[in-house]
């Protein structure tokens, strides 16, 4: 019912820059609101972790590891989030994950079915070398 399409991964010295962007769509019907909106980090034997993320009324929440070098942000008409991520450090290595729980409206306008979903993504690699 949900997809996700990120982009923006890949390899960067130590110092440097990405921005990842993923963007939702329905299979059917419409988005009509999105309540979480964000991205995760894991690495081969660990549990995969917040690294950013918006909520439904605007709020961010970041990594402590993170915070004040990576900035979220979204744009609601593209349903898409973006994370700009500077100066980065060999441990922010690893697969990025975009997570979004959000409300599908389908049926007629007059009397929408509302189903709420959560979906991963498939993941986009970051490597970030000493």
């Amino acid at each position: 019912q949900v997809q996700l399409a990120e982009s923006g991964g890949g390899v960067v010295q130590a110092g440097g820059s990405l921005r990842l962007a993923c963007t939702a769509s329905a299979a059917s019907g419409t988005i009509s609101s999105i309540n979480e909106m964000g991205w995760h980090r894991q690495v081969p034997g660990k549990q995969r972790d917040l690294v950013a993320t918006v909520l439904g009324g605007g709020g961010t929440r970041y990594a402590d590891s993170v915070r004040g070098r990576f900035t979220i942000s979204r744009d609601n008409a593209k349903n898409t989030v973006y994370l700009q991520m500077n100066d980065l450090k060999p441990e922010d290595t690893g697969r990025y994950y975009c997570y979004t729980d959000l409300n599908i409206n389908r049926g007629p306008y007059y009397r929408p079915i509302t189903d709420r979903f959560d979906h991963w993504g498939q993941g986009t690699q970051v490597t970030v070398s000493p």
